[in-house]
């Protein structure tokens, strides 16, 4: 057994629970079946059975492709970190990494410390999206494979060079986690980085600023990579349970579920329309929101709430000033009940603190009394500036600004109550009587997505 090969295609299990045969139920029905590899370590291997379909689970998945196919190195990041639960997390990554890729004809290998997603020429383009989308990982990078020999690392140290045109300035950086190779760390970036300026004339070195660094990886097999793309990092999407966002049409609820997504969240969404006082067009933008948040979330399932009569009745039966706050608080009163009705552990909001009148501390004191969850508000201390600046790097702020207003805005009055009272607004909430409505809001909520 000490003696026994590593090699990237044996299928080994211990320590890494994951079933030969993984089957995953998508949206609208449809089911995703793939096989991962672990190498690395092996102690009491167990031979598992091989499904009867395996040959069309490989073609599907794209293995024992050509010399041709690309090579991505992908580095987990945070996940190398945990302890017990590092595989339960392990698994999660590598499940929604095979979803994310699904329909591009990749394979997928897990080593200790790297995954590697080999994928056809004609598909790169979808597997370097989904990559850039893809919580739970520090970075990524297209790599060249080597034998581990002296030359054939050098070669493809030399290759990638050539290969990284418009750089006029580099550095080598090498790791050897394999000590059976004959040259250590730092003699294989001065090796190399001799053979680059030899290959390459115009290039010169630079070890503080480098517009390029070569990176030289001597595993089971030598990885040589260039240009590398830093990954969203965070937890993948699910590991850390579900929670349900108040989504508006605004800038900052798609900010908040986004930055909850990279910390582990399943996203489920809430949109409370108001019509006709709203046009649908704003429910299809809370809808087009969702598909935005979701292309980081692995999906986000949005719940639409029907809440004119509890406006009608908040409109009619409170003091105008009261009415923002009364609706925060019937808004985290009705999320609370459908949180629960889908499993989830928390609400999600987009308050900024001080950012508009429903948002002082006394404000949402008063809105948060409702719930019955906690309540998770990741921007809290964010600038509206840094807001916007993310929601733009999202992808989300085009939407966001279509005027269509949520009835939030179209509700609130010209002078609301800005530092309320808890004791007052809850008489006054109480007094409204609005569990009837919220629960005949529930009971014909729609979904979509």
């Amino acid at each position: 057994m000490k003696n026994e090969r590593r090699h990237p295609e044996t299928l080994n299990f211990h320590k890494f629970p994951l079933p030969l045969k993984i089957t995953m139920k998508l949206a609208k029905g449809r089911h995703f079946a793939g096989i991962f590899k672990q190498t690395s370590w092996r102690i009491n291997p167990v031979k598992l059975p091989v499904p009867a379909r395996t040959g069309a689970i490989k073609r599907r998945l794209g293995m024992g492709m050509s010399e041709r196919s690309v090579l991505y190195l992908i580095k987990p990041g945070e996940l190398t970190l945990k302890g017990g639960n590092r595989e339960s997390f392990f698994k999660i990554l590598l499940r929604n990494l095979a979803v994310t890729l699904r329909g591009t004809g990749a394979s997928i290998t897990r080593t200790e410390g790297r995954i590697y997603v080999n994928c056809p020429p004609e598909t790169e383009g979808l597997c370097e999206g989904a990559l850039s989308r893809l919580a739970g990982i520090s970075g990524w990078a297209k790599a060249r494979k080597s034998e581990k020999s002296v030359d054939a690392v050098m070669s493809a140290a030399v290759e990638e060079a050539l290969a990284c045109r418009g750089a006029r300035s580099f550095k080598v950086e090498a790791r050897r986690t394999d000590k059976s190779f004959p040259l250590n760390s730092y003699e294989i970036a001065v090796m190399a980085g001799e053979r680059i300026l030899n290959a390459v004339p115009s290039f010169v070195v630079d070890v503080h600023s480098p517009e390029i660094t070569i990176k030289i990886e001597i595993r089971e097999r030598a990885y040589i990579y260039g240009r590398e793309h830093k990954g969203l990092r965070g937890l993948p999407a699910g590991v850390s349970g579900r929670g349900m966002l108040l989504l508006s049409g605004g800038i900052d609820s798609p900010v908040a579920g986004y930055l909850a997504a990279l910390r582990g969240m399943r996203i489920f969404a809430v949109y409370f329309h108001a019509y006709p006082y709203t046009p649908d067009e704003a429910r299809q933008k809370a809808a087009r929101l969702a598909e935005i948040v979701g292309a980081y979330a692995m999906g986000v399932k949005l719940n639409v709430v029907s809440f004119t009569k509890v406006e009608q009745r908040i409109k009619e039966a409170a003091p105008q000033e009261w009415s923002t706050v009364l609706l925060r608080m019937a808004m985290m009163d009705c999320a609370s009940s459908l949180a629960l009705r889908r499993r989830c552990k928390c609400l999600i909001t987009g308050e900024s603190l001080g950012q508009v009148a429903s948002q002082t501390i006394e404000n949402i004191a008063c809105a948060e009394s409702r719930a019955r969850l906690p309540v998770l508000r990741p921007l809290i201390a964010f600038d509206k500036e840094d807001i916007i600046k993310k929601a733009v790097e999202i992808g989300s702020y085009e939407t966001s600004i279509l005027p269509y207003q949520d009835c939030c805005a179209l509700f609130s009055p010209a002078h609301p109550v800005i530092h309320a009272h808890l004791n007052e607004a809850s008489e006054l909430y109480d007094t409204l009587d609005l569990e009837p409505l919220i629960s005949e809001a529930l009971r014909e909520l729609t979904k979509e997505g």
